[in-house]
């Protein structure tokens, strides 16, 4: 098999798959509530998925990158109500064949915490700042057990 940085951008793209079955899964069968999910055409806003549950919308930007020291983040995010950053990391269970998932979440209240004072993103091919994005160190993210409590934490739901 190639190794996952040769297909980096297909491993993304899978565990954002598993995470929203994951998370639509938990909603109705732990729940008994639904998950309403809406894409973007484009990422300029900052959000990758919008999702509505328990009467909560949340602008929910997924990152998938397991070793970074922090996940660059589009300022603009921080306008949108509910807005959120969900760092999914992904485990193989070997057994079932299966990914597991665990979660980072930063803005888990009603708003993004503040981005003043982060680091400003740059430019990895130019080396240039980029003035709308901010660098989002792990530790100012929260630690998230599994999908239900990002259920709890996102939506309120009980």
């Amino acid at each position: 098999m190639a190794a996952e940085s040769e297909l980096s951008h297909f491993f993304e793209q899978m565990t954002n798959h598993v995470f929203l079955a994951d998370l639509l899964q938990e909603a109705w069968y732990g729940f008994g509530k639904r998950v309403e999910v809406l894409r973007g055409e484009v990422d300029s806003d900052g959000y990758d998925v919008v999702l509505e549950c328990n009467r909560k919308l949340r602008y929910v930007q997924t990152k998938a990158s397991q070793k970074a020291p922090y996940v660059d983040v589009n300022i603009r995010l921080a306008e949108k109500p509910g807005g959120c950053v969900v760092w999914i990391f992904r485990d193989l269970d070997p057994k079932t064949r299966r990914m597991k998932l665990r979660y980072l979440l930063f803005g888990g209240r009603a708003r993004l915490p503040s981005l003043e004072g982060m680091a400003v993103g740059i430019n990895t091919r130019t080396k240039k700042e980029r003035p709308n994005i901010r660098r989002i160190k792990r530790a100012s993210f929260e630690k998230i057990a599994d999908t239900r409590e990002l259920l709890k934490r996102l939506f309120g739901v009980r």
